[in-house]
C-alpha cells in the first residue's frame, strides 16, 4: 500500500490533499486508511507534509532509488551479522550490478582514520 501511494503522489502535479489521494487510489481505501499510511510514510521521511489550512498538502521526500536505499538500510540495521548481510547480498549482484558497486567504492572518500 506504500509503494502505491507513494506512486500516486509522484504522479501528483503538485503537494496534495489525503483525500485526493483517496480519490485516485480507486476510493475503495477508507480516509482513515490512507491517513495511516501516509503517516506510517512520514515517520519513514518518505513523504512531507505542510499545513494547508485545516488539511495537510503531502509530497515525496526524496526519489525512488534514495527510498530503495533507506529500505535497504532499515534491514541491515535491523541484523546482528551486519558483515554476513553484507557478504551474502554482494555474493548475490549481478557481474555489471558488482563492477558498479566498486566503482562507487572506489570513488567514495576515505572513512575517517583511514
Amino acid at each position: 500500500m506504500e509503494a502505491l501511494v507513494l506512486s500516486a503522489l509522484r504522479a501528483a502535479p503538485g503537494p496534495v490533499t489525503a483525500v485526493w489521494l483517496q480519490e485516485r487510489l480507486g476510493g475503495d481505501l477508507a480516509y482513515s486508511t490512507v491517513m495511516t499510511i501516509l503517516s506510517r510514510l512520514l515517520a519513514k521521511q518518505a513523504v512531507t507534509r505542510e499545513r494547508a489550512g485545516r488539511a495537510y498538502l503531502w509530497r515525496p521526500a526524496a526519489e525512488v532509488s534514495r527510498l530503495a536505499a533507506l529500505r535497504m538500510r532499515r534491514v541491515l540495521d535491523g541484523q546482528p551479522d551486519r558483515e554476513a548481510v553484507l557478504a551474502s547480498f554482494v555474493d548475490t549482484l549481478s557481474p555489471d550490478d558488482e563492477r558498479v558497486l566498486r566503482h562507487l567504492l572506489g570513488s567514495a572518500d576515505p572513512a575517517p582514520g583511514e
